[in-house]
């Protein structure tokens, strides 16, 4: 297994569905065999830019290991899930 972390952006909706992403994620992953390290949840802050004119996002960033496979499927579901507006995934060197 390899070392990856995600970061991801929500869009600022109430905390019971930005529970329930976060929760959708990490299930996702530990079904695909996944082993999650720490889920380091940021909180709201301010966007740089506009994105689908929203200035503030809820930031994630999730440390964990798993095979190629996972991952892949990871970023599938990110990429059809519409309250992540931004999503990226970086395979950390060990």
């Amino acid at each position: 297994m390899r070392a990856y972390e995600v970061m991801y952006i929500i869009k600022p909706v109430e905390d019971e569905t930005i529970d329930a992403v976060v929760a959708k994620f990490e299930k996702l992953l530990t079904n695909n065999g996944a082993v999650i390290d720490k889920t380091d949840r940021w909180g709201k802050r301010k966007l740089a830019y506009l994105i689908d004119d929203l200035a503030e996002g809820y930031y994630v960033l999730v440390d964990f290991s798993a095979e190629p496979a996972a991952v892949k499927e990871l970023d599938r579901v990110m990429k059809i899930t519409d309250e992540v507006m931004r999503h990226m995934i970086i395979k950390k060197d060990i």
